[in-house]
């Protein structure tokens, strides 16, 4: 009787085990597919803000990403940002990393490599809105090559691959450094190298407003980032933990209502008393970017206080590129990702009291100024021997006429004539 009833409770043991890992799996392909719908929230958010004359660049650029980021990640990425984690040259995991027993069996280690090569491929999409309407497109073809395939994976083995920064106790849950951090800064570096369109400045310097071509279009794309968020942050959990996962979802939905409240409201006052609609709309991206660090350790009251800062920070920085460092950024990416994401990661040593101020602040660091340097050799190199920027001619009729020969708004009244 002892032995059937050991043996049974051993059975159902392995088959409530079985059936966790299955939950966990499926919930981390689900946020997968979450973070690749991001994707198309980035595309449809930089084409909705920049004009009519360059959607079709973005498009391709931000197709291009999600394409290349994939292929580089399995290539070469997940074995230089988890070394040992089985992947070689043509890829598939070796003997030592058998799918099933992987991360203790709570996920397979192909639902790990999809997962984590969406976050790749997000760093480049960054750059992609910053340096829109006046980058040659082999030239980001091959800056984002290269930074997915090398820059990327080996910052973030610093911290996620257990490299040096895990070891000092830095913290980053989701990626507001990794991620959008390291991708801002290289947007940063991008945009400063490339210079304002055309148009953007006057002679005197003050600046001039360059309108989106849709901007139902970029509210469609912030609310697919938004929604994506859910996979970025809820998959981080990296299981389907039910408490954590309900926590992390909650902490990152009230920062980034709030980011969005506070910009709607301190839009006013750079507007003569109009609320700014993309100012909003980047408020929302600014509460999610700096909630991501430390959605699992911030309470949900400190990430309304996370969100509504990251709300200020976003207008603020808007502003100081675009009137006093004059570097043009389309779409605000420099601002909502590397202003926001170093908010969000110091915010973690602020509102979390088992981390460090200290070591947070040298952690974002490192990463940022890293990440501008990689991104200033890798452009400096391309502009050298190729060049990155089109021609006055090239911008003026637009980069979907001169680099694709298409449009993506079919004008019969244009076509006519």
């Amino acid at each position: 009787m002892d032995e059937i009833t050991t043996t049974t409770l051993l059975e159902l043991s392995k088959t409530v085990a079985t059936n966790a890992a299955t939950v966990s799996n499926l919930w981390m392909m689900v946020a997968t597919a979450l973070v690749f719908i991001m994707h198309l929230g980035f595309a449809s958010l930089e084409s909705g803000l920049t004009q009519a004359k360059n959607a079709t660049n973005i498009l391709f650029k931000n197709l291009f990403v999600i394409c290349m980021g994939i292929l580089t990640y399995y290539v070469i990425g997940f074995e230089l940002m988890y070394p040992g984690s089985g992947i070689a040259l043509l890829g598939g995991p070796d003997a030592h990393s058998p799918p099933l027993a992987y991360a203790n069996g709570a996920y397979t280690y192909y639902t790990d490599f999809l997962f984590q090569a969406m976050f790749a491929a997000t760093t480049a999409t960054i750059v992609s809105g910053a340096v829109a309407e006046r980058i040659k497109l082999p030239a980001f073809m091959l800056f984002a090559t290269v930074f997915v395939a090398f820059v990327y994976p080996s910052l973030g083995e610093w911290k996620w691959g257990g490299g040096w920064l895990d070891q000092l106790g830095f913290y980053d849950f989701a990626g507001s450094t990794l991620v959008h951090g390291v991708g801002g800064a290289a947007a940063f570096v991008g945009a400063w190298m490339l210079g304002a369109r055309n148009g953007k400045y006057t002679p005197e310097g003050s600046s001039n407003a360059l309108p989106g071509s849709n901007l139902p279009l970029a509210m469609i794309g912030g609310m697919l980032l938004w929604l994506g968020w859910f996979g970025f942050n809820g998959g981080s959990v990296l299981s389907a933990d039910p408490l954590t996962t309900s926590i992390v979802l909650v902490t990152t939905c009230l920062s980034a209502a709030a980011g969005g409240v506070t910009a709607m409201f301190i839009s006013c006052f750079q507007t003569s008393g109009k609320p700014d609609f993309t100012m909003a709309l980047n408020g929302v991206l600014a509460g999610l970017v700096g909630i991501t660090a430390g959605a699992d350790v911030i309470s949900p009251g400190a990430s309304l206080v996370v969100g509504s800062i990251a709300g200020i920070i976003v207008v603020a920085s808007v502003i100081t590129l675009d009137q006093v460092l004059k570097i043009d950024d389309p779409v605000g990416a420099i601002s909502v990702h590397m202003t926001c994401g170093i908010w969000g990661t110091l915010a973690v040593g602020i509102f979390s009291s088992e981390h460090s101020f200290l070591i947070q602040l040298a952690g974002t660091s490192a990463y940022i100024f890293s990440a501008a340097t990689a991104a200033y050799v890798i452009f400096k190199t391309i502009d050298k021997f190729y060049g990155i920027r089109v021609s006055q001619e090239e911008e003026e009729i637009g980069l979907d006429i001169a680099e694709h020969g298409m449009v993506a708004y079919f004008n019969p009244h244009a076509h006519n004539e």
